[in-house]
């Protein structure tokens, strides 16, 4: 094929390898479960993933050009969210491909989406189609607002849908202007990981009945979720006023050191408050007599810790609270967090292609979830995964012609 440069896949179309599985090394829990990822931005491949950290055999379904977000954050080997999967170059508005993706659909366990709603079903892969194609389907929809509902067709991204779920104003600092840390509340842990977590679950109930179902999984119902326990607080009268964890609390905060560094300061159990004091020799001083939380005096606390922390560079305070439980520890970088002493005994951040990233987690004793394969060059594994279900050389040639799929990453290497 010309520009089809990739020693390895040449071999494949020689016919030295066929129908070979995506992963042979993987042995994590997910191990021989099959999805099919519709490739979209932020949450959708956040969760494509993690299943492919834990052993799933991922196919990125890819368009030529990439997406938004691999123009924005760059794509191929940095592309994290794409490590251990595998890439196919299509265009899913081709008509030639509509038999090789039912094809796919019927071999796969998962399907992840996040398009807005209707986008599926006009390109004619909606729900109802690919579970009559397969009833045992887990159908995984990623979405801001969910499939139904006022806002359901409406754009939005990570901290839109923090503020609908009332988290955006739980990251203020007391009297600040609402914040949270970038694409963590709505895209990652209220969008992406409820979704791995929805398709775990239906993986289990599929195993009992046979029969898949669709998840409808929305980032703003996932981010209010993550809030569980503010809306706990809210309840008690305790949340937005002067409360121990939204930074009124001198003993909840973080504080800026003589060097610019910063320090994270969270001793709230009166055991830890009262070895903090004492290692400060704070326990006999006016500014912090009476009871911890007397928010009347938290204001003066406050201004008397700031003081003191900007005094010394980060490194004494590290120092000096080395050894306790007073929950004082440095805020760190990415960088410096790679190397971490913590981080560095428990190998929890890993380089694939160069690129450091966090390791799978969490844990398993028997199945551990391994990142085996560095993120794929766009239409890096085209060949290799028509191969896998079925088509032969000709085939492929003919889908190549027809514009319907392309080996886009392999042609970049040649040029």
């Amino acid at each position: 094929m010309p520009g089809h440069s990739d020693a390895a896949q040449q071999g494949e179309l020689r016919g030295e390898r066929h129908n070979t599985p995506l992963r042979t090394a993987h042995s994590g829990p997910l191990n021989g479960v099959k999805v099919i990822e519709f490739a979209g931005i932020g949450p959708g491949p956040f969760c494509g993933m993690l299943l492919a950290d834990m052993g799933a055999e991922v196919t990125l379904l890819e368009r030529a050009g990439g997406t938004f977000a691999s123009q924005l954050f760059g794509g191929g080997r940095k592309a994290v969210a794409n490590r251990g999967k595998k890439s196919l170059c299509i265009d899913l508005k081709n008509p030639a491909v509509q038999p090789l993706i039912q094809q796919m659909i019927r071999e796969a366990d998962v399907l992840i989406e996040g398009f807005r709603p209707g986008v599926m079903e006009r390109l004619g892969f909606g729900p109802e189609i690919c579970l009559a194609l397969n009833p045992r389907l887990i159908y995984g929809r990623m979405t801001g607002w969910g499939q139904t509902g006022p806002l359901a067709p409406r754009a939005g991204h990570d901290a839109n849908y923090a503020a609908l779920a009332g988290m955006l104003d739980s990251g203020r600092r007391h009297g600040g202007a609402p914040w949270a840390p970038p694409t963590l509340v709505g895209d990652m842990g209220g969008g992406g990981l409820l979704l791995a977590w929805g398709i775990a679950c239906a993986l289990c109930e599929a195993q009992k009945s046979g029969q898949g179902q669709v998840i409808d999984a929305a980032m703003s119902e996932g981010a209010a979720l993550l809030g569980h326990g503010l809306f706990n607080l809210e309840a008690l009268g305790e949340w937005q006023g002067q409360c121990a964890i939204d930074s009124s609390a001198p003993f909840y905060d973080v504080y800026a050191c003589a060097d610019g560094l910063w320090l994270s300061v969270c001793p709230l159990e009166p055991q830890f408050y009262a070895s903090f004091l004492a290692r400060l020799q704070l326990q006999s001083d006016p500014d912090f007599q009476g009871a911890q939380y007397d928010s009347r005096r938290w204001p003066a606390m406050k201004a008397r810790l700031t003081r003191l922390f900007a005094s010394q560079p980060r490194a004494h305070w590290e120092a000096l609270f080395a050894d306790s439980d007073d929950c004082v520890w440095p805020v760190l970088t990415m960088a410096e967090a790679r190397q971490h002493p913590q981080h560095l005994a428990r190998a929890a951040f890993v380089e694939l292609a160069g690129v450091p990233q966090p390791a799978p987690a969490p844990r398993l004793s028997r199945t551990p979830g391994q990142a085996l394969e560095a993120p794929p060059l766009l239409g890096e594994h085209t060949t290799e995964r028509l191969r896998a279900i079925g088509l032969n050389d000709a085939e492929i040639e003919r889908l190549l012609a027809l514009g319907a799929v392309s080996l886009a990453a392999d042609k970049a290497r040649s040029e």
